[in-house]
């Protein structure tokens, strides 16, 4: 009879280990592909911060802010992961750089009618504290139907510092010469 009771119970536990192996199994997830990077919006004031930026910034599209910004040193283990998750998931619409150090010159944001809900105003308030902490000027622009090509231009030079600027003069006359072609690169 304990023979029984104990041929039972090692049943029952395999059983249970079974059931919990089935559970917990890793699920076979699959993805699809999306048709484009950017909507309609983004890709037009893309083309126009392209033009606007072209004889002195590199501009680069939807960039991780963990990429560019990273907590502060010295926090404890918890607090830095806590800020660090903070930022992980979100990115920026634009971000302008020094087209041969690739230094970082300012963040753009693109604000369409999205920007108007709470969860947007929320994150929208974490992208600028985070960017003022790091001392990375954030640019603002509001989405519309068309934009002008100077009006871009002139926005991102009225929101940089004169010592943003100056660095960036400094680095113009170091870019490198193309051996090949005996011209700047």
């Amino acid at each position: 009879m304990d023979f029984t009771y104990l041929v039972l119970a090692l049943v029952f536990i395999v059983l249970i280990k079974l059931f919990t192996a089935f559970i917990n199994r890793p699920q076979q997830l699959s993805y699809r592909q999306k048709s484009k990077l950017f909507s309609p919006a983004e890709r037009s004031f893309l083309g126009v911060l392209d033009t606007a930026c072209a004889d002195q910034y590199r501009v680069f599209a939807k960039v991780r802010v963990a990429d560019v910004l990273t907590p502060e040193k010295g926090l404890n283990r918890s607090n830095w992961q806590t800020a660090f998750n903070r930022i992980s998931a979100k990115h920026f619409n634009y971000l302008l750089c020094k087209p041969n150090t690739m230094e970082f010159i300012a963040a753009i944001e693109l604000d369409d009618k999205s920007h108007n809900s709470k969860r947007a105003q929320k994150r929208d308030a974490l992208i600028n504290d985070a960017c003022e902490s790091a001392q990375l000027p954030l640019i603002r622009f509001p989405a519309k139907a068309r934009y002008s090509v100077q009006e871009v231009k002139q926005v991102i030079e009225q929101s940089l510092t004169p010592e943003i600027k100056g660095r960036h003069q400094k680095c113009q006359n170091l870019t490198p010469l193309c051996n090949k072609m005996n011209k700047r690169i």
